[in-house]
């Protein structure tokens, strides 16, 4: 029999078990169920209870100590009826204000590709290390690369992080799980034959100096499309890299806002919201004074018809560049040079490559990259300090057969 208190009633954290027979699939089934009062219903009067199953009596009678434990503790709190997919749709309403529409679009992907179809019916504190890791297990086999099981780990995680925060969980199960390796993917940057090759082939060509900036400053696409006349100090020699112009998806809801269209360009702040001030060859500085005088040019045929965007690469009537017109253009070009597989960010991976060769710190590369870390550009960038070792032990080498050989 129950405890009882001084109203007759069964007290906070006392309960019964009892042995429950039924039949399942033709066949008798024997379990125990356990039920322990956890609270009163401050309205209705009425006990609260939470009902517990297990194989054995032993083990009921476990879980049931613990639960009294924690009603007696005041730490008790009652399962939350939230399935995975509601919290997750909670999440990405609530508390994303922060997060760039671009990173936001990335995470609705994974969520309704991958997270969702799996683990969205599971109830959120029935979720175990043991179901993720078997959903992380699954999409490796399907195929999934092991890069995107850990952008897909990643926005798991952040979503039950969150929810730890605010007491729905009490510890994150992902956290013990564990992630297929990633292999990184070798870089192909351009050498000093291509990358002279490349200087002659895009001469004349209506993005010539968009092509050579990007290639001797390291920048994104899309800082390089951000960049505006505000942001060059010639008088200086410097560029202010504080903002990236990208493509990002429309939420249903704003699509008539949007003319029906599915995606909208706009200026967001560059990656991590760091801001960062580099100082280019002069010759890049030249360029762009360069790439200044045809654009006044241009505004000068355009007349009425030029759009002030104050932007330093635009169309010949002013207004910005579609990412996908650059790529394009980008593409016949290095395919015109016989390299079909070069992307446009390995002119960001060339310079980077071409600044630790010719004698810049990992530091100050790191800096002109934007990364956030000297670790991270090292561990990306890391083979071309290995040639640089082997290269310096080969001319110390060299030196030394010079001495002993006087």
């Amino acid at each position: 029999m129950p405890h009882k208190n001084k109203t007759g009633r069964a007290a906070n954290g006392s309960g019964s078990i009892r042995k429950r027979e039924v039949t399942r699939n033709g066949k008798p089934y024997t379990y125990w169920e356990g039920r322990v009062t956890v609270d009163i219903d401050p309205i209705t009067g009425k006990q609260v209870q939470r009902t517990i199953t297990g194989k054995t009596q032993k083990e009921v009678a476990q879980k049931m100590r613990e639960i009294a434990v924690e009603v007696d503790q005041g730490t008790y709190k009652a399962p939350s009826m939230l399935t995975v997919g509601d919290w997750l749709d909670i999440w990405m309403e609530e508390y994303l204000g922060s997060v760039k529409p671009r990173t936001v679009e990335s995470y609705q992907c994974q969520i309704k590709n991958h997270i969702r179809p799996q683990l969205g019916p599971i109830k959120l504190e029935a979720l175990s290390t043991h179901m993720i890791q078997h959903f992380y297990n699954g999409l490796t086999k399907s195929g999934l690369s092991p890069k995107s099981v850990k952008i897909v780990h990643g926005v798991l995680h952040k979503a039950l992080q969150q929810a730890v925060a605010i007491s729905y969980l009490r510890f994150n199960p992902s956290d013990a799980c564990v992630l297929p390796r990633v292999e990184r993917k070798e870089l192909h940057p351009l050498d000093d034959d291509a990358i002279h090759q490349f200087i002659e082939t895009v001469k004349g060509h209506p993005h010539e100096f968009l092509f050579l900036v990007t290639l001797f400053t390291g920048m994104r696409q899309g800082e390089v499309l951000g960049l505006k006349w505000e942001d060059v100090d010639f008088e200086r020699g410097t560029v202010l890299v504080r903002r990236q112009f990208q493509k990002v998806m429309v939420q249903d809801k704003d699509r008539a806002k949007n003319g029906g269209k599915k995606y909208r360009y706009q200026f967001i702040s560059v990656k991590n919201s760091r801001w960062r001030k580099i100082a280019p060859a002069p010759i890049v500085m030249h360029w762009l004074k360069r790439q200044r005088g045809k654009q006044a040019e241009w505004r000068l045929h355009a007349g009425p018809a030029w759009e002030d965007t104050g932007l330093v690469f635009t169309n010949e009537l002013g207004s910005h560049l579609m990412t996908h017109t650059v790529y394009h253009n980008f593409k016949r070009v290095v395919t015109d040079m016989g390299l079909p597989t070069v992307r446009f960010h390995d002119l960001r991976h060339s310079y980077a490559v071409a600044a630790i060769k010719s004698g810049d710190d990992i530091k100050t590369v790191q800096g002109n990259l934007g990364h956030a870390t000297a670790s991270f550009t090292l561990d990306v960038y890391g083979h071309v300090t290995d040639q640089m070792r082997r290269e310096s032990a080969q001319r110390m080498e060299q030196y030394i057969e010079g001495v002993v050989g006087q």
